[in-house]
């Protein structure tokens, strides 16, 4: 095509020459223009022609057979067609940018929103809820009874219980039956998800510094030294080698002698070693006034445990709560064997965790229920000699 017009323009350039040439009188003058006429026509003729051999050889079939009028109404239609897509793009356009506006405006109200204060709940439960059945056409639509997915019930600490269809901004499958989130006061949304709670008092017991005692500070207990290690540190230390073994290690220790043989001593020396969490219960502090607090307590030690394992649990002075079950009309007395009640079921669970291990110190070994003193967990006998040792190394 370049090449055609090229040639187009230089038949143009040696008519001009010719023009040029012959103005010398009026009527070569007058000559020379009909022969510029004559050579522009023809070379305007000579690219025209090309022009549209090349276009007949890419236009349809049908396209052919159609009249001027024809084609020419075609393309009255595309012009408007042209037209209602310009002014479709130019709707979209502007409906965007609405959206983007009000996402913008939704998503300062949810920052807001996440900066008031929460009301704290729980959740209850966890419901898979299927749309109702199809209503009849005119009928008024719940659009509640519509949503397909996950909804929960939760319980606010105003003790108000909840049903939500629409869960909020957590992930459903993120939530669990228990959990502590954070809801709007308004509308109940849950916001966040909030750390497990425990009891202050199950907190204060963790030891904030770790245990620096080693086995060397304890002088006469060797054979007592090396049980409390195949029990304690190296089922902790080494829990690949006991799984390929097929040993299950027990659950905890009992140690029992007189005061001054050196259990807490010995408890310790087995936290530094295993760098685990360290957590010091008292029995006494487990005896509470209220039906169920020494329970709950418990509860939440092993829970924070769970949390922070590995973790020794070392509960002193054992006897407080771990004496033999009997009758008594006594509330005070049920409420003690509740809290060992609940202090075997965290032992003995349904979901043991090998990265927990209890050491328990008592020097009246023989007031314990029967349950404490089963096959399955280890008892580590410190006697009164082992104290008249450590008084003379002292």
């Amino acid at each position: 095509m370049i090449t055609r017009c090229m040639s187009a323009m230089t038949v143009g350039l040696a008519a001009v020459n010719r023009w040029r040439e012959s103005c010398g009188n009026a009527v070569t003058r007058v000559r020379s223009r009909v022969i510029l006429r004559e050579m522009a026509s023809a070379a305007v003729e000579v690219v025209s022609r090309e022009v549209w051999n090349e276009a007949e050889d890419g236009i349809a079939h049908e396209v052919l057979k159609m009249s001027t009028e024809e084609i020419i109404q075609r393309t009255r239609l595309l012009d408007n067609e042209i037209k209602i897509m310009k002014s479709e793009t130019m709707r979209i356009n502007h409906e965007l940018g609405a959206m983007k506006d009000k996402i913008k405006e939704n998503t300062e109200k949810i920052k807001v929103n996440k900066t008031l204060p929460y009301l704290v709940s729980n959740v209850i439960e966890l419901l898979d809820v299927d749309p109702t059945e199809q209503e009849e056409d005119g009928a008024n639509v719940d659009l509640d009874s519509q949503r397909k997915g996950k909804c929960a019930v939760i319980k606010t600490s105003t003790r108000q219980t909840y049903f939500l269809p629409v869960i909020g901004l957590v992930d459903a499958e993120k939530l669990k039956p228990g959990d502590l989130v954070g809801v709007n006061k308004d509308s109940y949304l849950i916001l966040e998800t909030l750390p497990t709670e425990y009891d202050s008092r199950v907190k204060a017991m963790e030891v904030d510094e770790r245990p620096t005692e080693q086995y060397g500070d304890v002088g006469g207990l060797d054979k007592q030294i090396q049980e409390l290690v195949e029990a304690i540190v190296l089922p902790m230390s080494h829990k690949e080698r006991f799984e390929n073994l097929g040993i299950q290690p027990p659950k905890g220790v009992l140690m029992y002698g007189p005061p001054g043989t050196g259990k807490t001593l010995l408890a310790r020396a087995c936290a530094a070693q295993t760098k685990a969490t360290f957590l010091k219960l008292a029995g006494p502090q487990l005896v509470q006034m209220f039906i169920g607090d020494g329970a709950k307590l418990v509860r939440d030690a092993f829970a924070l445990a769970k949390e922070k394992a590995p973790t020794i649990i070392f509960i002193d002075e054992l006897d407080a709560i771990g004496t033999k079950r009997f009758d008594s009309e006594k509330a005070g007395d049920r409420e003690v064997q509740r809290t060992m009640l609940e202090l075997l079921n965290q032992l003995d669970g349904f979901q043991p965790n090998t990265q927990v291990k209890v050491i328990a110190a008592t020097n009246r070994v023989d007031i314990l229920d029967p349950a404490l003193l089963r096959s399955d967990g280890l008892i580590v006998k410190l006697s009164s000699q082992c104290q008249m040792r450590r008084r003379e190394q002292g």
